[in-house]
């Protein structure tokens, strides 16, 4: 009979086998969406066996070669693919028996398998959210409610989006393969971009009660981590890694006791992690060993890593920042680069040097509804002392932010602006 902790060891071992094993069945099917049916088939043959027989040696092998019986029953069934059903039948003929199974056949082609399942999943010819939703589906092990809980969406979208996009890569006829040539840089730039919204959904929640979603940041390290062994020559996989190593570095740091948002300037640095700063690091000077001039994630890394290098904010080197910003405007340019580059620039020369730049990005379009340009013009007034432009600044922020925590946070500060301003009012 099947307990709470038998569950536990078959989930453990479902979140960190299963993007192998479907990496291989979509090799062996070339179909993502009859892979992941199959790796689920295999999932609960280990509910209704491993509680009785127990966890086998090498769980991986037993599902996999679990999975691969029932391809071949599948293939039997629709009476096509002979072939493959003959290919599938010699290769089971050749292996150990499940319960003691060969691993060097099992994981012969599973590096280049990861790498195929990443580049499909994220393929451009899928929308950015059909993407986040299926990589985190088959790389990441999370199911459709886990997702749709850190989305905060319906788990019935999460399931269409899921389903629209195995449909959608095989009407395609996406191969599932790693791309070569010039597309390998336009298709990698795809992969990163999905992993970083991951990750930055995780470390700042764009909706709801909570300021985080750490186990978003821990789903998108993992595949950052993956992704550097499996193409380990690719400066701007490390430059992310690297990125999203020193970020994560202050997730402690950045909740307060209850629950509340802790700004980057008043964090207790003691409680960062110090080792994802030094792997942060690490795989800083890789990216740079590796490409000479860095790239986006690599120049944000760096900016990163002047502020993990300062013990105490004071130590912060913001000229080096502010350049940094300047030379990532050149190579990816945005609104939301000048809006950072505005608060380098602020924190290096002076508020109103910032507040030039923020005032001259106010008619952008792009940033009308981001409620992250109101909550730096706001800071920068409050620091040049004028409190009443920055209250209507900081609640103006608050309204378009759709998180509550940094609600609660930009409301504060308005009433603070209000505090400043009481004492230097006439008296009635």
């Amino acid at each position: 009979m099947a307990t709470p902790e038998s569950h536990a060891a078959i989930d453990a071992v479902w979140r960190i086998e299963s993007a192998r094993l479907i990496a291989g069945l979509a090799r062996i099917t070339g179909d993502i969406g009859v892979a992941e049916e199959l790796a689920q088939d295999a999932l609960v043959a280990a509910l209704e066996q491993w509680p009785q027989s127990g966890v086998p040696e090498n769980p991986g092998a037993w599902l996999m070669g679990t999975a691969k019986h029932r391809a071949i029953d599948l293939f039997r069934r629709r009476e096509r693919l002979a072939r493959k059903v003959e290919e599938l039948g010699r290769g089971l003929e050749t292996q150990a028996p499940i319960g003691v199974p060969d691993v060097d056949a099992i994981d012969h082609h599973i590096g280049d398998d990861l790498l195929r399942l990443v580049f499909t999943a994220c393929h451009p010819v899928l929308s950015t959210e059909a993407r986040v939703a299926l990589t985190l589906r088959l790389l990441g092990g999370l199911t459709t409610e886990e997702i749709a809980r850190a989305y905060l969406v319906p788990v019935a979208t999460v399931a269409q989006r899921i389903v629209r996009a195995k449909r959608t890569l095989t009407a395609a006829h996406v191969p599932f393969e790693v791309p070569s040539g010039p597309e390998l840089t336009t298709r990698l730039s795809s992969v990163l971009e999905v992993v970083y919204l991951i990750f930055n959904e995780g470390y700042a929640a764009t909706a709801g009660d909570n300021w985080m979603r750490p186990a978003l940041c821990e789903d998108a390290l993992r595949l950052g981590r993956i992704l550097a062994e499996l193409v380990p020559t690719e400066p701007e996989v490390h430059g992310l890694v690297a990125l999203m190593e020193i970020q994560a570095s202050r997730v402690r740091a950045r909740i307060g006791p209850s629950g509340e948002p802790v700004l980057l300037l008043d964090q207790d640095r003691t409680r960062w992690d110090y080792l994802l700063i030094r792997r942060g690091l690490d795989a800083l000077a890789r990216a740079e060993q590796l490409g000479g001039v860095l790239g986006p994630y690599g120049l944000q890394a760096a900016i990163a890593a002047c502020h993990a290098r300062a013990r105490v904010p004071e130590d912060t080197d913001w000229a080096r920042i502010a350049a940094l910003y300047d030379a990532l405007s050149q190579i990816a340019p945005s609104p939301v680069v000048e809006l950072n580059r505005a608060v380098a620039l602020a924190m290096a020369f002076g508020p109103a040097t910032g507040l030039e730049l923020v005032d001259a990005l106010a008619s952008e379009p792009s940033l009308e509804a981001y409620h992250l340009l109101p909550s730096v013009r706001s800071d920068l007034l409050a620091r040049l002392h004028r409190p009443e432009e920055a209250r209507l600044e900081f609640e103006r922020a608050a309204e378009l932010t759709q998180n509550v925590r940094e609600r609660r946070l930009l409301l504060a500060r308005a009433a603070a602006c209000i505090a400043e301003k009481a004492p230097s009012q006439p008296d009635d």
